[in-house]
Formats: structure tokens, sequence, C-alpha cells
């Protein structure tokens, strides 16, 4: 007979403390981080012009970006691109807000 995976953790995590708790936690987040890969040149390129492209037309588009541990995808209207900073304005549509985003973390941008 197998049990799932994370039975050990579900047993036993009512009987430890909540620093070991957190502990175990960042343990398995560590585990299931993903590397975040190098973009070429011409990859920055095709993301400049297409986020351009989103500001000039209104587009909404739906933005691959690496968060330091996985991916993340937004579903965003661009506002603007700062190229002092290197950071990228959205307003994000599902939950009503800006936000800004690293270019360089940046590994997809799709058009709707």
């Amino acid at each position: 007979m197998t049990w799932p995976s994370d039975r050990g953790t579900i047993k036993w995590t009512s009987l430890m403390m909540p620093e070991h708790v957190e502990m175990v936690q960042e343990v398995f987040k560590e585990q299931t981080k993903e590397e975040k890969p190098v973009l070429d040149e011409q990859q920055i390129q095709d993301h400049a012009f297409t986020l351009e492209m989103a500001i000039k037309d209104n587009l909404t588009v739906e933005i691959k970006y690496h968060n330091g541990h996985n991916y993340s995808y937004f579903t965003v209207k661009v506002v603007g691109i700062n190229t002092d900073t290197k950071k990228v304005s959205c307003f994000d549509q599902q939950k009503k807000e800006e936000i800004q985003l690293n270019f360089y973390d940046i590994f997809e941008v799709t058009v709707l």
C-alpha cells in the first residue's frame, strides 16, 4: 500500500513548533524552485516590441513572469515602460491594480 507523498508532513506538522513548520515549508519551496533561464538579445527585443505595440494599440497581453521561485502569469494592459529602472508598469485586470514588473524577468508576452 502506498501513501500520498505529503502524508508524513500532514501527520507530523500538528506536533511541530510553528518555527519548524516554516522551515519545512521553506525546504519544500526550495525543492520546487525553477531556475531562471537566460534570454538572448533577440528574445528581449521581441518582448520590447510586443510591449510597445500593446501600449500604442491599448492591447491586452498575457505575461509569463519569473517571480524568483517559479513562473506567474498575468493578464494585463501595459501602461508604460521605464527605460531607466527597466520596469514595466501594467494594470492587472484580475486584481484591478497597477503592478511593476522587472523587464528582464519577463519570459513570454502574448497578445490576446
